[in-house]
């Protein structure tokens, strides 16, 4: 009897864990990546009411045999200027190398060593800069983490928690967790997709942005961004 009991512990613990995923353990499969290039138009969703807010350009290129990039750039319409984001990771596992971001509001260079993280952030506003110079290691950069989604073995329930490091003067710094909440079929627009759920502690978990991706190319169809009440569309420009 005292068998079966902890064999029914260790089993409903085995059944509730949820499964962390980092660089050096991920269920990542880098066959599914190919270079590509899209472009989003940004909606705020008021009252069923559409507003275009920006566009965004995701690129992905493997630039070498073991490096890829992955480029995002924002253009807001109420905003002079552009949101530039450059990640360079490891293909097969997304280990990052290197990030750099820039947008008129600051400027931020990340570089990935084997246990620390190193750069600098500047506020163009204030002009003051920070050197970075944090502990870390085997995480995803926060900024990679939506991308590496579309290539994990999607199911219905599939869930998980991720390791990631996000750098923020006025909030966090350093090894946070992004995750999965839910994953399930889903139809958009007549085509059967994997709707993905997730959230991340850089917003307390108050933020929620669901994919809509497809099954067979990866590519990400739709975004739905829920942050606290406000709505916001992501959908692909139309060629």
């Amino acid at each position: 009897m005292k068998n079966f009991l902890f064999l029914l512990i260790i089993s409903s613990a085995n059944l509730f864990s949820q499964s962390l995923l980092t660089p050096k353990q991920n269920k990542i499969d880098p066959k599914l990546i190919k270079d590509e290039t899209s472009e989003f138009s940004w909606y705020a969703e008021n009252a069923g009411n559409k507003m275009e807010i920006g566009s965004i350009i995701n690129e992905l290129k493997k630039i070498n045999k073991t490096d890829l990039l992955i480029k995002t750039t924002v253009k807001m319409k109420q905003m002079e200027g552009s949101w530039v984001d450059s990640t360079i990771v490891k293909t097969t596992d997304f280990q990052p190398v290197y990030h750099s971001s820039y947008n008129p509001m600051r400027d931020m260079v990340l570089k990935s060593g084997k246990n620390k993280i190193t750069g600098y952030y500047l506020d163009k506003k204030t002009q003051q800069k920070e050197t970075i110079d944090l502990p870390g290691e085997n995480y995803f950069d926060s900024s990679s983490y939506p991308a590496l989604l579309r290539y994990l073995p999607l199911k219905e329930n599939y869930t998980a928690e991720l390791s990631v490091f996000d750098y923020n003067p006025r909030a966090k710094k350093g090894i946070i967790k992004a995750y999965i909440l839910d994953t399930q079929k889903a139809d958009l627009n007549g085509k059967k997709v994997w709707a993905v759920k997730t959230t991340d502690d850089i917003s307390d978990k108050t933020s929620t942005t669901t994919y809509y991706i497809d099954p067979e190319t990866r590519k990400v169809l739709k975004q739905e961004i829920n942050m606290g009440g406000r709505n916001m569309i992501m959908e692909p420009v139309q060629q």
